[in-house]
């Protein structure tokens, strides 16, 4: 007897899986992934390092005199006159000032959210005092150093809690809002721009780690701290001459 077999559905095609469809919350490339984050405030950082370096030079001038102040101050209003109207290139940097720093903290912000939600259960093993100090020092600096910038463009920019107001000359502002009477203001500003030097630290070397430099040249280290050290030593020594009566 010969035995026959369907085979029936069993040598039916297979059909094949449907490729997937992206997830919607992938989408946005690689300035959404972690990595373009980062590139992002390696970048913006970098903007803000270079403001800072500028700005100090130019509060620097206040040692050479109230008119080589003030006329720095003016320069800046007056950058590409008469192509471009009075205070114009200026806004256009501040615009760009902020919006990088936006950027920064937005990216600062998702970063850490993402490594959050990416380990949900703690470690049972604590984290070592540096990275405790760290943590510390850029979430609380970063809300200091907004707070200080909020103060330090009512007072020397705008004038509006600066005893001299707005209409005096940039010198003078600095000279009456630093004064031995408002020695709380300048406390404040020397707190601050600690908090802004310990920041930039870590935040220049992570900005070598992210460009790849920190593998390549192993003294950039030092480079970081020389780096925040000089900027806080230049934008305190304005400040405490004129609270010790150097600068009247």
């Amino acid at each position: 007897m010969t035995a026959t077999i369907e085979r029936g559905a069993a040598t039916a095609p297979v059909s094949k899986p449907a490729p997937k469809k992206p997830t919607p919350g992938k989408r946005g490339g690689f300035l959404r992934s972690s990595n373009g984050k980062k590139v992002i405030m390696a970048v913006t950082g970098a903007v803000m390092v270079l403001f800072l370096v500028l700005h100090m030079l130019g509060n620097l001038k206040i040692f050479l005199g109230r008119d080589s102040f003030n006329e720095y101050a003016e320069a800046l209003r007056t950058l590409l006159e008469p192509i471009a109207p009075y205070r114009t290139v200026l806004t256009i940097l501040e615009v760009g000032l902020v919006v990088s720093v936006v950027l920064h903290m937005w990216a600062a912000i998702s970063l850490a959210r993402r490594a959050r939600h990416a380990r949900p259960v703690k470690y049972v093993a604590k984290k070592s005092q540096a990275q405790g100090y760290t943590t510390h020092i850029m979430r609380w600096g970063g809300v200091t150093i907004l707070l200080f910038l909020v103060w330090h463009l009512l007072d020397l920019t705008f004038g509006v809690v600066n005893p001299k107001g707005y209409n005096s000359a940039p010198a003078d502002r600095m000279i009456a809002g630093f004064d031995l009477s408002r020695w709380w203001v300048t406390l404040f500003y020397i707190v601050a721009v600690v908090m802004v030097g310990l920041h930039l630290r870590h935040g220049v070397w992570s900005m070598f780690q992210t460009l790849g430099w920190a593998t390549r040249f192993k003294g950039l280290r030092p480079v970081a701290a020389l780096v925040s050290a000089v900027l806080v030593i230049g934008f305190l020594a304005p400040p405490l001459a004129v609270t010790f009566g150097v600068i009247k």
